[in-house]
């Protein structure tokens, strides 16, 4: 039974995907967006199953389809793994993904190839199962390629737009580049234990006397490579930002809910390992914390509503790596949870913006969106005052445990988490500020048909909200159900403390005060001085930098897309019409050598006899000289 309903939770979004990309265009636009909604909430139903079956069975439910490679005494099954840690993921990637589904039925029904969205978005969703609940590195890289894959369909869906096909392009070989690195991993596990099967890899690492400890931190440091391409951690972070071409729901669903966790989700995975590579976790620490407050700084002058949020999830992320590079993977994962709430609540909440707006980004053309749409405001202030960490929002618990955890092991993190943490309550209140308050600074033709969403796009808002509000309440300090629940998965929590001292309630205090001096600094300025950002010409000095990202784009378009194009062209030009000129010489040569043979056949016997019999002689007289 759990076999075959294992094999529904993964086959229901496939059986969506194929419906719609082979039917859809007949189906028409509101039963292709039922038929993928649905599809993904029967996943979302057997995850439920498994999330009660796997209460009274702490190991998990280990299940292998077949044989898949076998050469000598490496072996590797194609098999699924339904733990704690993978029905806590699937739970809130069908969850959230049935949301955005039903969302987009609203949000993508004028576009004319809705039945194809809907067929890429399950896709992904069969795809992001599956690395989720593959039992081995190989299983789970199928997933990992696939989510790639639907990644870049979904980001350029509107591929008339180049600027879109080169932003599904860029985030494709970037995150190549990671994938590169994560395959080398592979191969090195498989090379140091002979398996890839994730409970065999834990025994065998466990138990081992004579680990190679110099090829076992390569292989943990390639594994991060590929989680820094794939969760857009520096320096392979920039195609992030720019994946916000795709439509809305992807951005909620793919690049902030979902795929982009699929880092932190491999490091929990393999926690084991990782925890014997402390100089790795150093590495991962430092890249985390240094992510999290570039992408901060950036996101304080961006003015593309979706871009704001799209480098404040590049900063979240960079907390949960900070957490897993720490040890602290528990509140990694917590943070996952919390981020997926509010971080979905948000984008849906722009995208809500946008539509009203008819396709509207900038937030210096927005403003007084209050009154006209109340419960895309009422959803997003709750989800920013989540992600800013006010207390009793779930943000408040998630971010405060990294805090906490990053002042036990490293001041200087510490100090720079906070100071992101501060950034991000700064930029998400100018967000609020400049998109919903004061008077409407856009055309009087959208003043004309600014409206609220419909029910469709409202109400997977209002349970994004409710959940970014009580999500906190699964980890409280002293009583961590989550924890708990992750406990078979990371053993060293049964003996680990969660309670909170003079020290803790210090620095809450600390954490709160600056999210609150953020907010009153965002409220000072856009509300107490009517501030508008400059138009894009009139930005000068530092805020240049940062509204330029640092150059970063420039920099890696100088050294490496530059080079490169120059040595295609090159090649082009010079080696291959060079090589080209070789091969039709040798063309050429032979046409001209038959062009010559051909003029003796021109049906003269005496010449065909004088030639059989020069022949004749010929082989005479090399018979007789070899004797």
């Amino acid at each position: 039974m759990n076999t075959n309903l294992a094999l529904l939770l993964l086959l229901a979004p496939f059986l969506g995907f194929l419906l719609n990309i082979l039917f859809g265009s007949r189906l028409g636009k509101t039963l292709s967006g039922i038929i993928g909604t649905m599809a993904v909430a029967v996943s979302f139903a057997v995850t439920f199953y498994f999330f009660g079956a796997i209460a009274a069975i702490p190991e998990g439910i280990h299940i292998s389809l077949f044989e898949w490679i076998q050469i000598s005494n490496f072996k590797v099954d194609f098999g699924f793994q339904l733990d704690q840690l993978s029905v806590l993921w699937l739970l809130f990637v069908t969850g959230i993904g049935s949301l955005i589904h039903l969302y987009s039925i609203n949000y993508m029904y004028d576009d004319e190839n809705m039945h194809k969205y809907f067929a890429y978005l399950n896709l992904f969703v069969f795809f992001m199962i599956t690395l989720v609940i593959g039992s081995n590195l190989l299983v789970m890289f199928i997933g990992w390629e696939g989510v790639g894959l639907c990644s870049y369909l979904l980001i350029g869906f509107w591929h008339k737009n180049q600027e879109f096909n080169d932003a599904a392009k860029k985030a494709f070989i970037m995150n190549r580049i990671g994938d590169l690195g994560l395959l080398i991993g592979i191969f090195i596990l498989g090379m140091l234990f002979s398996t890839l099967d994730f409970a065999t890899l834990k025994t065998a690492i466990s138990g081992a006397t004579d680990l190679n400890m110099y090829w076992l931190s390569v292989a943990a440091f390639a594994l991060f490579i590929g989680a820094c391409g794939k969760s857009a951690q520096i320096p392979l972070y920039t195609w992030l930002p720019d994946a916000m071409a795709g439509p809305t729901p992807v951005s909620a669903l793919i690049h902030a809910a979902t795929m982009v966790t699929a880092g932190i989700f491999m490091i929990t995975r393999l926690n084991f390992l990782f925890d014997l590579t402390p100089d790795v976790q150093n590495i991962i620490a430092i890249v985390g914390a240094v992510t999290a407050l570039v992408a901060a700084t950036i996101g304080l002058v961006q003015n593309d509503i979706k871009k704001v949020l799209a480098y404040s999830t590049v900063s979240q992320l960079g907390l949960m790596f900070l957490a897993l590079g720490l040890g602290a993977y528990e509140v990694a994962v917590f943070h996952v949870i919390t981020h997926a709430f509010f971080k979905a609540c948000l984008f849906l909440g722009s995208g809500s913006v946008i539509h009203a707006l008819h396709g509207e980004q900038d937030m210096r053309n927005m403003g007084g969106l209050k009154k006209a749409m109340p419960i895309t405001f009422a959803t997003m202030l709750i989800a920013s005052l989540a992600i800013s960490g006010v207390p009793l929002f779930s943000g408040f618990f998630s971010k405060d445990e990294i805090l906490l955890v990053a002042f036990h092991h490293n001041i200087p993190l510490w100090v720079v988490a906070s100071i992101a943490s501060i950034m991000t309550a700064f930029y998400m209140f100018r967000l609020m500020f400049l998109t919903f308050f004061k008077e409407f600074r856009g055309t009087a033709e959208q003043k004309h048909h600014l409206h609220e969403s419909s029910p469709l796009i409202t109400i997977p808002l209002i349970v994004l909200a409710f959940l970014a509000t009580i999500g906190g309440l699964i980890s409280l300090p002293g009583n961590s159900w989550l924890n708990e629940y992750l406990t078979p998965i990371l053993p060293k929590l049964a003996t680990a403390e969660h309670h909170l001292g003079t020290t803790e309630y210090i620095l809450m205090a600390i954490a709160v005060i600056g999210g609150l001096v953020g907010i009153g600094i965002a409220y000072a300025k856009y509300i107490k001085q009517n501030a508008v950002p400059s138009e894009d010409a009139a930005i000068t000095g530092f805020s240049k930098v940062l509204y330029n990202k640092y150059y970063v784009d420039e920099f890696y378009d100088a050294i490496f897309v530059k080079p490169i194009n120059f040595l295609s062209r090159f090649f082009r030009d010079t080696v291959e019409s060079g090589l080209s000129a070789l091969v039709f010489g040798f063309g050429k040569l032979t046409n001209e050598i038959s062009y010559q043979g051909k003029k003796v056949q021109n049906g003269s016997i005496g010449l065909y006899l004088f030639a059989f019999v020069l022949g004749l002689c010929a082989i005479v007289s090399y018979l007789f000289l070899a004797q």
